[in-house]
């Protein structure tokens, strides 16, 4: 340091004898003006350190530029795609709309497989789609295990744990399809013949029996192949679906689903016009009222079309756990409970 102080010693004694001979100029005249010393980097530093590692952080910052161009281009042809403004994309997360264009911009401190998965089944995505957002975003592949938490998350202490693998084994060796649900319709758990049922249902994103009923009955275009008389159905699902809003109100999966209803204009019809004519004599529960039989035709042609009553048996350890038991009982096309009759609200 002691060298660098004595190297401006000279600089500093012309500087002032310069100065000191300005009262001996001509008027007018002006002095030339000195060079101001370049600034000097740390004690220690390596010369070029800092031209040496301006490349590699425009780089960088270049890299990022282009990965959140390309997550935008994605998500905001998604959204557009399926006709949505931001504030509606944000209302499926619980976002605010504002939180929610950051995301779109890709103005995240750090993308969790959990934002990306709810991002995914918030924009409808396809396997496909959902396997490139994952690339873009992080640079790997998603992992399955934790999409299967996220829409299953229950409590897995070793009791709860032993209880719920005991039931599924009872499950599995029942005949009629059956399965649980919480009380979104979203399904946790289904047995063998649940999965014979529905095995010939294409895919789709945000509309399979085994990830949502609800769902399913009223948006896949494949429902129709298995629940006959649909439009009954679809009355009753959505009554179903008014009634799980009235008692969750604040939900946002709910609320995702009838806003998804309002986008369908025949929908939107029959929930706002012809589904409280019907819960009027049939009720707003889709297995808790009277005469709750419909058809169903099973892809085995030994079974083929059937009368199908959806029977609620859930005992107290799993209403503890805030699910639901249902069996589809098949009925012969003969049965006389098939027959048409009046339905009235049962007791409860």
């Amino acid at each position: 340091m002691a060298n660098n102080v004595l190297s401006w010693r000279p600089y500093v004694r012309g500087a002032s004898a310069l100065r000191d001979r300005t009262a001996h100029t001509v008027p007018g005249t002006r002095l030339p003006t000195l060079p101001s010393p370049a600034p000097q980097g740390d004690a220690g530093s390596p010369p070029g350190t800092d031209a040496e590692a301006e490349p590699e952080d425009t780089e960088a910052a270049l890299v990022t530029e282009m990965h959140g161009r390309r997550l935008q281009r994605l998500l905001k042809g998604r959204r557009e795609h399926l006709g949505l403004r931001q504030e509606d994309i944000a209302e499926r997360l619980s976002i605010g709309a504002r939180a929610y264009g950051n995301w779109e911009r890709g103005r995240v401190r750090e993308w969790t497989d959990q934002k990306l998965y709810a991002l995914a089944e918030a924009l409808e995505m396809s396997e496909f789609q959902t396997d490139r957002l994952f690339w873009i975003a992080v640079d790997r592949a998603p992992q399955p295990d934790l999409r299967a938490i996220s829409h299953q998350a229950l409590p897995q202490d070793p009791a709860t744990a032993s209880f719920l693998g005991d039931y599924r084994v009872m499950m599995d060796a029942l005949s009629l399809p059956t399965f649980l649900i919480d009380h979104r319709w979203d399904v946790t758990m289904a047995n063998t013949a649940f999965h014979d049922l529905f095995q010939g249902i294409r895919s789709h994103p945000t509309a399979m029996p085994a990830a949502n009923f609800l769902r399913f009955g009223l948006f896949h275009p494949d429902a129709p192949t298995i629940l006959m008389d649909y439009p009954n159905w679809q009355l009753s699902m959505l009554a179903q679906l008014s009634s799980s809003l009235e008692r969750h109100d604040q939900d946002p999966a709910l609320h995702a689903i009838r806003r998804d209803v309002y986008l369908r204009p025949t929908l939107r019809d029959a929930y706002l016009k012809e589904m409280p004519d019907w819960v009027l004599g049939a009720g707003a529960d889709l297995v808790h009222h009277d005469g709750a039989v419909g058809a169903l035709r099973h892809p085995d042609p030994h079974v083929g079309r059937r009368g199908c009553r959806l029977v609620e048996e859930t005992p107290r350890p799993l209403q503890g756990l805030g699910l639901t038991r249902i069996t589809l009982v098949l009925l012969d096309a003969k049965d006389r409970c098939m027959q048409e009759r009046p339905r009235t609200r049962q007791a409860a």
